[in-house]
């Protein structure tokens, strides 16, 4: 499998004895986990095994999946701690305005001013709206929240994010 892959989802336990998952996910896509949904398994080792949802359902803010390929819960034991990914191929085109984690975090923070803060490190999914974690000098972190008073400019091509630095952002 030579495509990039992103994470929509980590493993976390077992389900029952028939081979159901119990899934985080980590997308705000829901039909990742819709039943024929081709996705990755990446195990701690890198090891990847494709894998087709059968089955899925939202059980307190995780999903209980069971993939086509296994039906027992010795088969999928084994990938608790385990990241489920989607190929690229797969993503869903976004709307203007909007980005997908991976093409945000890294990304160089910039004041209006000129101002370089430091890097995205970390997107946080709280509520109302994200906030961005940004990596500041001596170990210290920035909570910028996602709206449009504070994100001025996104350039997903040229990794930097243009902020207005509200005052009490930054103590």
């Amino acid at each position: 499998m030579s495509e990039k892959l992103y994470t929509v989802g980590k493993i976390v336990n077992t389900h029952g004895i028939r081979g159901e998952l119990k899934i985080v996910p980590e997308t705000d896509f829901p039909e990742r986990f819709e039943k024929g949904s081709k996705l990755v398994i990446v195990d701690s080792q890198n090891q990847q095994t494709p894998v087709t949802i059968h089955s899925s359902r939202l059980h307190k803010n995780m999903y209980i999946v069971q993939f086509a390929q296994f039906a027992n819960i010795n088969e999928v034991e084994k990938f608790k701690g385990s990241l489920l990914k989607v190929e690229e191929k797969f993503q869903q085109p976004l709307e203007e305005g909007e980005y997908y984690y991976h093409e945000i975090i890294g990304c160089q923070v910039v004041t209006e001013d000129g101002q370089e803060l430091g890097k995205i490190k970390e997107v946080l999914t709280p509520g109302a709206n994200d906030v961005w974690v940004v990596s500041l000098p001596k170990n210290k972190e920035l909570l910028l929240p996602v709206i449009d008073d504070v994100i001025l400019d996104v350039n997903v091509a040229e990794k930097t994010i243009r902020i207005h630095l509200m005052e009490g952002l930054l103590e």
